[in-house]
C-alpha cells in the first residue's frame, strides 16, 4: 500500500508562475506523506504515462491559446489522433489552469488537456481549475480553494496509514539543494565559447553569447516611453529564424539592486559555493557556474525585483525569529489576509527586495540554502524578432519599450530586461545571451499571399522582420496597420516604411491617437478602409495578423475585422463569427499578444 501512495506533478510554465504552484503542491504532498515527483513536462517521458496512478498537471496558457516553450513536446504528442481511447484507463488527474482573461483564449490550454485526458480514458478526481489573473486577489482566490479540495479528494482515495499524520505546516521541509562553501579561486566571469552548429544548439541552458552592435533611441527624446532599436551580432552562431521567431534573452539585475540584496542579507559578494542535489529529481540550475560566487547568484538568477508570490510569505513566515513580523507574514498566509496581501504585494507591484527591507529581522535569520526555495529564478524574456535574416544575415534586431511606471511606492517600477539592456553600452563589450524559438506566428511562405497586418507600437516588430524578408523579392501585396499617439514622438521606423511605400511594396495606414482632440485608433482606420479589407479576405485570401499589447486592442481589432465582415458582406453577426472561426482554423487570421 505504502508503495502507491504517489503522485506525479507535471507542470508547464513560460514565467515560472506555474512551477512556483506545481512546487508548491509538491510540498503540501510530502506534508501528507506522499512519494512526490515534479517535473516540467518536456521533462517528463510522455510515453511512461500510462503506467502513473494520480498525476497532477498545472498548465498555463500563453498568446492565443498556446501551450508554454516547456510543454510544447508534450503537447503535440497527447494531441496525437492515433492514441487508443483507452490509453489512460489505469490514471487518475487533476488539472489546474493558469490563465488570464483578458485574452479571448482564457485557460485554453487547461481546458483542452482535461478533455482530452478524460478521452484517453483517464478519470478526473475534480474539476479543472482555472486560476485567473484578472480576479481582484489574483490566482491564489482560485489556486488555494482548489487546491484544499484536492487533498481531500487525495487523502480518499489514499487514506494515511494506521499511526501515521500529516506533517504540521510549520514544519520547515528541507532545503531544495544542498550548499557547500568553498574558497576556489576560479574565474567566474568568463563564459563558455559558443559552438555554431545551427539553432537547435542553442537554448535556455546553452545560450549563444551575442555582443551589442548598437543601442538607439527612436522615439523623440522628450516623448514619455523610451523604445530602442537594440542590435545584436549573432555572427558565427549559425542560429537561424524566420519572419515571426522570437529571440530569448536572459537578463540580469540591476547593479543597485545587487548591491542593495547584498548588503541586507550579509552576503559576501566574493564568497563561493557549490550546490548538492538534495533530491535525485530535481536537478541543480544549469545556469549557474560552479563554484558560483554571491554577485554571480545575485546578478544573474535570483529574481529579487519580481513580486514575491504567497508562497514566498510561506517561506518567510517559517523561518522568521521577530515575533511581530511573524504575525503578519502569517496573517498574510490566511484567506483572511488575502484583501490585504493583494494591496500590500500586486497592487503596487512590490519587489521581494523591499518585502526583505520591510520585514529586516526575518530577513536576517533566513538560511542562505533557502533563498533556492524562497527566491524564484529570474527568467528569459521574449522579444518577437525585429529584422530579416535575408537582409541582416549576422545580426538580431528587436524593438523595446524601456518598462518604467510609478506607483504609490516612491521608487519607479522598472522592468528588469527593458532596465539592464537600455543601459548596455557597446563600448563596455556586454555578453548578451540569447537563442531562438518559434514564434506563435507564422507568415505565408508563397510571396504572391497578401497579407494584412495590425502592429501598433513595438507590436510592428515581426512586421518589421517580414516585410524586409519581402523586400528582397518586392510583394506588392502588404497592407500595415500602425498606430501610436503622436507622428512626431513615437512613429516608429517611419524612414523605413515611407521608403517601402515609396518602392511599391507597402500600403501603410497610421492612426495617431493623440495628434488631434478625438483619439483615433488602428481599429478606426481599418473601418475606413473596410471595402479594401473585405476585397483583400474574400478574393484574394489574405491572410490578417494581430501584434501588440493585449489590454484591449486585440479585441477592438477583432470587432473591428467582424463588423467590417458583417458590412461588406453583407451576413448576420453569426455568420461572420463564423468566418473569423475558418480563418483561424486555416491560419489566416493569427495573433500575438503580451500583457
Amino acid at each position: 500500500m505504502e508503495d502507491n501512495r504517489k503522485i506525479l506533478i507535471l507542470y508547464g510554465t513560460q514565467t515560472g508562475t506555474a512551477q512556483d504552484v506545481a512546487e508548491r503542491f509538491a510540498r503540501e504532498a510530502k506534508r501528507r506523506l506522499l512519494s512526490t515527483r515534479v517535473m516540467a513536462l518536456d521533462d517528463y517521458n510522455v510515453a511512461n504515462l500510462i503506467t502513473e496512478e494520480l498525476v497532477l498537471f498545472v498548465c498555463a496558457t500563453t498568446g492565443q491559446g498556446d501551450p508554454p516553450d516547456n510543454m510544447k513536446v508534450f503537447w503535440r504528442f497527447i494531441l496525437r489522433k492515433n492514441l487508443p481511447t483507452n490509453s489512460l484507463t489505469k490514471m487518475k488527474f487533476a488539472v489546474l489552469g493558469l490563465g488570464d482573461s483578458s485574452y479571448q483564449k482564457f485557460n485554453f490550454i487547461a481546458k483542452k488537456l482535461y478533455r482530452r485526458l478524460v478521452q484517453l480514458g483517464a478519470e478526473s478526481i475534480q474539476s479543472v481549475g482555472l486560476a485567473d489573473d484578472q480576479h481582484d486577489l489574483g490566482a491564489d482566490a482560485v489556486i488555494y480553494p482548489w487546491m484544499k479540495d484536492l487533498w481531500e479528494h487525495v487523502l480518499n482515495l489514499y487514506p494515511l496509514q494506521q499511526g501515521q499524520e500529516i506533517i504540521p505546516a510549520d514544519v520547515k521541509p528541507p532545503p531544495r539543494y544542498g550548499v557547500r562553501f568553498t574558497h576556489d579561486v576560479e574565474d567566474l566571469g568568463a563564459v563558455s565559447p559558443n559552438l555554431s552548429n545551427g539553432i537547435s544548439q542553442y537554448d535556455r541552458n546553452h545560450p549563444f553569447h551575442a555582443s551589442l552592435i548598437s543601442n538607439e533611441r527612436i522615439t523623440a527624446p522628450d516623448h514619455w516611453q523610451d523604445v530602442r532599436l537594440i542590435r545584436l551580432d549573432t555572427q558565427g552562431s549559425g542560429i537561424k529564424y524566420r519572419a515571426g521567431d522570437v529571440v530569448m534573452i536572459r537578463p540580469q539585475n540591476s547593479e543597485e539592486s545587487v548591491e542593495e540584496f547584498l548588503t541586507l542579507m550579509k552576503l559576501d559578494p566574493q564568497q563561493k559555493f557549490t550546490l548538492q542535489q538534495n533530491d535525485p529529481n530535481v536537478p541543480l540550475p544549469s545556469q549557474l557556474p560552479l563554484p558560483c560566487s554571491m554577485r554571480h547568484l545575485v546578478q544573474h538568477y535570483l529574481d529579487i525585483n519580481s513580486v514575491p508570490r504567497r508562497s514566498f510569505f510561506e517561506f518567510m513566515a517559517l523561518f522568521s525569529c521577530n515575533e511581530l513580523e511573524k504575525e503578519k507574514l502569517q496573517e498574510f498566509c490566511t484567506p483572511e489576509g488575502q484583501e490585504e496581501l493583494y494591496s500590500y504585494c500586486n497592487r503596487v507591484k512590490r519587489s521581494i527586495l523591499e518585502v526583505l527591507q520591510d520585514f529586516p529581522h526575518t530577513s536576517s535569520c533566513l538560511p542562505f540554502e533557502y533563498l533556492f526555495d524562497i527566491i524564484p529564478a529570474l527568467q528569459p524574456r521574449a522579444f518577437s524578432i525585429a529584422s530579416s535574416q535575408a537582409v541582416f544575415p549576422n545580426e538580431i534586431q528587436i524593438l523595446m519599450a524601456v518598462v518604467e511606471y510609478k506607483t504609490r511606492l516612491q521608487k519607479p517600477r522598472r522592468g528588469v530586461c527593458s532596465t539592464w539592456l537600455s543601459r548596455l553600452k557597446v563600448t563596455d563589450k556586454p555578453v548578451i545571451p540569447v537563442w531562438v524559438n518559434k514564434g506563435t506566428i507564422g507568415f505565408p511562405r508563397e510571396a504572391n499571399t497578401p497579407v494584412i497586418m495590425v502592429g501598433p507600437g513595438t507590436g510592428v516588430a515581426p512586421f518589421r522582420n517580414f516585410i524586409q524578408e519581402r523586400s528582397t523579392a518586392p510583394s506588392s501585396r502588404n497592407v500595415l496597420f500602425f498606430g501610436c499617439r503622436n507622428h512626431d514622438k513615437d512613429f516608429l521606423c517611419k524612414e523605413e516604411w515611407n521608403e517601402a511605400v515609396m518602392k511599391g511594396y507597402l500600403d501603410l495606414f497610421t492612426a495617431f491617437s493623440r495628434d488631434q482632440e478625438a483619439k483615433i485608433y488602428v481599429q478606426h482606420v481599418m473601418m475606413e478602409k473596410g471595402p479594401q479589407l473585405w476585397k483583400l479576405l474574400e478574393e484574394d485570401k489574405a491572410w490578417f495578423f494581430i501584434a501588440g499589447n493585449a489590454k484591449q486592442m486585440p479585441d477592438d481589432v477583432r470587432s473591428a475585422l467582424h463588423s467590417i465582415i458583417r458590412e461588406q458582406g453583407h451576413m448576420t453577426s453569426d455568420e461572420a463569427d463564423t468566418y473569423i472561426r475558418h480563418l483561424e482554423q486555416t491560419r489566416r487570421y493569427q495573433a500575438e499578444t503580451w500583457s
